[in-house]
């Protein structure tokens, strides 16, 4: 009997709900489930830019399918759900969109949750990780919990962003040219702002990213990262909304955070709006003490990484 691959992936993973799965794993699966089907369609196939003669030759066939077919697949079984970034994760749930959002904002209240998964908190230290090695970004935590709050209930809703990052532009320039800059008044760092997340999908898409708009624009780069992001049509929004408002998005990686990813660069805003910097540093004091830090650096020409946060592998 030929394989039917759609029929074998959505029963497996309807198998499997809530479980995510990678094409090639998937693939492995449908191997080991079907393995007179596939040894058949190895047999059968008459490919010969990439002719099919081993095990791992099916299984790069196999994943491929599953990946041109995942359109189909999805709007045949609305519950087959994936993940975006690399690589693409599939899974079957009958949550909807709302339902996944309020579950992992329950979660985070939650101490069992805790002991087995990861918060919204602890993916700072990974994106900084990311930052650092990839970027070469000094990065400083902004807790919200030190603002005044001399605004009222729900006056500095959406107005600090998680982490503020500090890029040196000057540190590979000779001597000369950091002189002829500082004298003529031009800047050598650019600041990023960024708003952390554990899950963007179709239901919270729009208001986790203006959220990021709200406290990331005054910066040079503003990001909205998480953990993971859901569909394709979360990712073609986030294009969209990047394109008219200029906040780009990175996808952080859990287990190895350097394998973290910018999936839309953002747009670079030239000046600074210290007016908006203004605000954050009167009613936060450790937003304060980042831009204390940047002043210091200008005045001085040097920044230590004892002054600014860091993950256990950051040489001090």
């Amino acid at each position: 009997m030929a394989l039917n691959l759609k029929n074998a992936v959505i029963e497996f993973l309807r198998s499997k709900p809530e479980e995510k799965f990678t094409a090639r794993e998937i693939s492995t699966a449908i191997l080991k489930l079907y393995p007179k089907e596939c040894q058949e369609k190895k047999e059968r196939s008459t490919a010969t830019v990439t002719p099919i003669v081993s095990d791992a030759d099916l299984l790069q066939q196999l994943a491929a399918e599953i990946g041109a077919q995942r359109p189909l697949l999805q709007k045949k079984i609305p519950q087959i759900k994936t993940t975006e970034g690399r690589p693409r994760k599939y899974y079957y749930s009958n949550k909807s969109d709302d339902n996944e959002v309020e579950i992992e904002q329950a979660n985070e209240k939650s101490p069992e949750f805790l002991s087995l998964n990861y918060s919204e908190h602890d993916l700072y230290p990974k994106l900084i990780e990311f930052l650092w090695y990839e970027l070469s970004i000094f990065c400083k935590r902004i807790d919200e919990k030190r603002s005044k709050n001399a605004h009222g209930s729900g006056g500095n809703r959406w107005l600090f962003p998680d982490i503020v990052g500090f890029e040196d532009l000057s540190k590979d320039w000779h001597s000369e040219i950091k002189d002829c800059v500082k004298q003529v008044a031009d800047r050598k760092t650019k600041i990023w702002s960024f708003e952390v997340k554990k899950l963007i999908n179709r239901s919270n898409v729009r208001e986790v990213y203006f959220q990021a708009v709200s406290n990331s624009s005054w910066a040079n780069y503003g990001y909205l990262a998480a953990a993971e992001i859901q569909g394709s049509e979360t990712i073609k929004e986030l294009r969209i909304l990047s394109g008219l408002h200029g906040i780009g998005l990175i996808e952080v990686n859990v287990d190895s955070p350097a394998d973290s990813q910018i999936i839309i660069p953002a747009r670079e805003r030239v000046d600074i709006d210290w007016n908006a910097a203004n605000r954050l540093a009167e009613e936060n004091s450790h937003f304060m003490d980042c831009i204390k830090l940047i002043r210091q650096f200008y005045q001085t020409g040097e920044h230590r990484l004892k002054d600014w946060d860091s993950h256990p592998y950051m040489e001090k």
